[in-house]
């Protein structure tokens, strides 16, 4: 009996990744990409340079922060303040970043974090303009309570699209997100000595400046992801109408992390030189070093904060970093002497460097309403924490107030127990 001929296979090339009698093979270029947050698939090649985007607006907010800072002596002096009129001026630029809350949580629904993050960064870019010629007190009062409105609105956007980043791509990032902002600080300081040894014109050195944020902002553009906020589904998958009320218990847990966390932060910045200087009586030489160490240790973790993310999860992060950071102050306040002050000041910087960029990424897959709202308490604890330092200080002494500050740490490792950290999964082993 003859065999049956079998049709012969069509004349041309095989379809990608099908290779004859090898079955179906999918090659890595074939792999569907990351999921954009509005929908559809995100090109693969595109993550480093949406990152590289997002830490661009991450410097740009450390920059323009650290010029007008560091020229606050000349301004100081232009304006003949005295001392409590300077310190009302930094006051104005917090109160306006924490009031910010409403107006940014209705601009993040309005326009999304993409376009917000381009108008505020222009905006900061104007007030530094401003900032430079303003002839009296009162227009300098309200320049720079506009630059806080600004960097409230920057700060909730940035972070908003750092997650978004992450979510997209399933990859940490946050944390070198927020070194990115450290190094931005720290060009400021340099570019400021060096316009300084040139020239005592604060004009000519926020042209300078300004001509570089612009670059920064430019540069930033074409890679920001058109972030879409998470919206939850109920049981039908139907997106639920947006509810305005009270914040969820687990917002107030966030921002409870995220006030704490900043005190610690901003309590180290604020009163290590003074602790070394008045009560370990360190030489004057080595009494900045608290701040150097402080600084140094939390930019190098923010470096590495993201594989640790990968390989533990947020939430052991930052319940492990911050009861770091208390235990290792509070064995230093012990102990006593330059060395342990120095070794506890840098446990400090090592633990709480990943709480801040972990609990962004939390409270932004709550919404911008709960982002904007654990940002604003953020702000607050920065105003805050030195303020109630020094009062304790007042009270008692300064080394029971730097207890205070380990005890902020503690109260960090406790409500890291109970916020819904996100899940790891396989995807977050690259994080470059």
């Amino acid at each position: 009996m003859a065999r049956p001929r079998l049709p012969r296979p069509p004349v041309g090339p095989s379809p990608a990744g099908v290779r004859p009698g090898r079955g179906l093979h999918v090659g890595a270029g074939d792999r569907p990409g990351p999921v954009a947050p509005g929908g559809g698939v995100m090109p693969a090649g595109s993550f480093a340079r949406a990152k590289w985007s997002i830490a661009a607006l991450f410097c740009f907010l450390g920059f323009q922060y650290g010029t007008w800072i560091a020229r606050l002596p000349a301004l100081k002096t232009r304006l003949d303040l005295g001392a409590g009129e300077v310190g009302l001026l930094l006051m104005a630029c917090g109160a306006g970043a924490a009031v910010s809350f409403p107006l940014v949580a209705v601009l993040m629904r309005r326009f999304g974090s993409r376009l917000l993050s381009l108008v505020s960064g222009a905006t900061l870019i104007a007030v530094l303009a401003a900032l430079s010629v303003v002839p009296d007190y009162p227009l300098a009062l309200l320049a720079v309570a506009a630059d806080g409105v600004a960097v409230g609105c920057l700060n909730v956007a940035m972070n908003a699209q750092g997650a978004a980043l992450e979510k997209a791509y399933d990859r940490t990032a946050m944390s070198q997100l927020h070194a990115t902002f450290s190094a931005g600080l720290l060009a400021a300081a340099l570019l400021a000595s060096g316009v300084t040894a040139l020239t005592g014109s604060v004009p000519a050195h926020f042209a300078v400046a300004g001509a570089l944020l612009l670059l920064l902002l430019g540069g930033a553009r074409p890679g920001l992801l058109a972030h879409e906020e998470p919206v939850p589904a109920d049981g039908n998958g139907k997106k639920p109408r947006a509810r305005r009320g009270l914040p969820s218990g687990t917002t107030l847990l966030m921002g409870c992390a995220m006030a704490f966390g900043t005190i610690t932060e901003g309590a180290m910045n604020d009163w290590s030189t003074l602790y070394l200087k008045d009560v370990v009586r360190a030489p004057a030489s080595v009494a900045p070093l608290g701040i150097a160490v402080v600084s140094v240790m939390m930019l190098l973790a923010r470096v590495c904060a993201d594989r640790w993310r990968t390989r533990w999860g947020d939430g052991a992060v930052v319940r492990t970093g911050s009861a770091v950071a208390a235990v290792g102050l509070a064995l230093a306040l012990l102990a006593g002497g330059v060395v342990p002050t120095l070794l506890g000041f840098a446990c400090v910087g090592l633990g709480a460097a990943a709480v801040t960029p972990c609990v962004y990424v939390a409270a932004a897959g709550h919404g911008s309403d709960a982002l904007a709202l654990v940002a604003a308490m953020g702000t607050t604890g920065l105003l805050g924490g030195p303020a109630l330092i020094g009062f304790v200080a007042s009270a008692a002494n300064l080394t029971l107030g730097m207890a205070t500050v380990a005890l902020c740490a503690l109260i960090v490792t406790a409500t890291a127990f109970r916020i819904p950290w996100r899940a790891r999964t396989g995807a977050l082993a690259e994080t470059t």
